[in-house]
């Protein structure tokens, strides 16, 4: 009977290491899965944040400018003072039309959509600086004059 008891308690040690092991590499895998989900809401929520630029302007004057763009420049989605992708797209429709510019329609508000804004502020909004494609303080407050 001793070999029969030294052997079930062997086989019952290697049994638990087996479900320990076992139990550790489940574990494991069910750590690492989550980590990654906050990660990509994290870089969604920046996307978003970084599709609204409002150079400045209050949501008041922002929304100034959307119904302008819903006017004139086929903006159809929320007047609600965040100038975001789809608001970028109709001004740029209207800054390829009348002030040079010549990129792609994509709502990014990048230095060629600046510098096609600046042409525009410079016309008839006071603006002064240099065509520079930089959001500084001279086409911010100009931009306010716009929106104005």
């Amino acid at each position: 009977m001793r070999p029969n008891a030294l052997g079930r308690t062997i086989a019952g040690l290697v049994a638990v290491a087996g479900l320990a092991a076992g139990s550790l590499a489940t574990a494991g895998t069910s750590f690492a899965a989550p980590a990654e989900a906050p990660q990509a809401s994290v870089g969604a929520r920046s996307a978003a944040v970084l599709a609204t630029q409002n150079f400045g302007l209050n949501t008041a004057e922002a929304k100034n400018v959307q119904e302008f763009l819903a006017q004139y420049w086929g903006y159809t989605d929320s007047i609600d003072g965040q100038l975001g992708t789809n608001s970028w797209k109709a001004f740029q429709r209207c800054l390829k039309q009348y002030w040079g510019y010549t990129g792609a329609i994509d709502g990014d508000p990048g230095t060629n959509t600046i510098k096609a804004l600046q042409r525009l502020l410079k016309a008839d909004y006071g603006y002064t600086g240099a065509i520079d494609g930089v959001a500084g303080s001279g086409t911010r407050a100009a931009f306010k004059r716009f929106a104005a």
